[in-house]
């Protein structure tokens, strides 16, 4: 039986991430092709009938859980496990995911639809010496996407590990982290403002803040395709040299 687009990237990520060591820029590369920088790619992951928006006339957004049918950013949790997660955020349009880290993770992110302004930076040098952590970035992204787009990979050091996200319309990004964010194991989610440097054009302070209070996050069911979890269904070995 043929397996959905979900369920390749579920097996694919669970074979990356689980092994012992740090994925080769080959199998990260691998991972980045199966999100692909079609539409057609994995916008059928976080589908269903009974949830898609009636009033868009776009043939490509049949099937999408569409960020027109919320009025706050909406996070689908898709999978979770001590190696990776898998979800999806829905911001409706005019809503700012501020800016934030990925601490010590990669993350590979596809825009499934809409459009979206992207700001990122990289850590030039930090204090973490103190109750907040401040330090000096450089940017390394601030440009408007739209979908269709390829996708991203930020990487603990590199990328755009710290970013922020203004949906200009409707959009929903699809983001594989590992390891997953945890309070227990170090890695929260920590925010950010930026203060630009006018001397340093391309650099700004970051300081820590605390998480806005203007920010909610919803959460909704994932009702796409069903994902057979490792612990019941045996893959086998992917060979990465035949997929890149």
């Amino acid at each position: 039986m043929e397996r959905s687009k979900i369920q390749v990237l579920y097996d694919a990520s669970h074979a990356v991430f689980s092994q012992e060591g740090l994925p080769t820029f080959q199998q990260i590369h691998y991972l980045k092709t199966l999100l692909g920088v079609d539409e057609s790619g994995l916008c059928d992951s976080p589908t269903s009938d009974a949830t898609v928006d009636s009033s868009s006339s776009s043939s490509n957004s049949k099937g999408l859980l569409c960020g027109h049918g919320f009025s706050e950013i909406t996070y689908i949790h898709i999978h979770e496990c001590d190696y990776f997660s898998m979800g999806v955020f829905c911001l409706p349009a005019g809503k700012v995911f501020p800016l934030h880290d990925h601490p010590g993770m990669t993350v590979l992110s596809k825009l499934l639809y809409g459009s979206t302004c992207v700001k990122a930076y990289d850590w030039i040098a930090l204090d973490c010496a103190g109750s907040q952590t401040i330090g000096l970035a450089g940017r390394v992204v601030d440009e408007v996407i739209k979908a269709p787009q390829e996708p991203s990979i930020l990487f603990p050091r590199s990328g755009g590990n710290i970013h922020s996200f203004t949906a200009l319309t409707p959009c929903a990004i699809l983001d594989v982290l590992s390891p997953p964010y945890s309070e227990e194991f170090g890695r929260p989610s920590t925010y950010f403002s930026d203060i630009p440097i006018p001397s340093l054009n391309g650099y700004a302070i970051l300081e820590e803040k605390p998480m806005p209070s203007n920010l909610v996050v919803q959460g909704a069911p994932y009702l796409g395709p069903s994902i057979v979890t490792v612990d019941h269904y045996n893959f086998g070995q992917i060979d990465f040299d035949n997929h890149v």
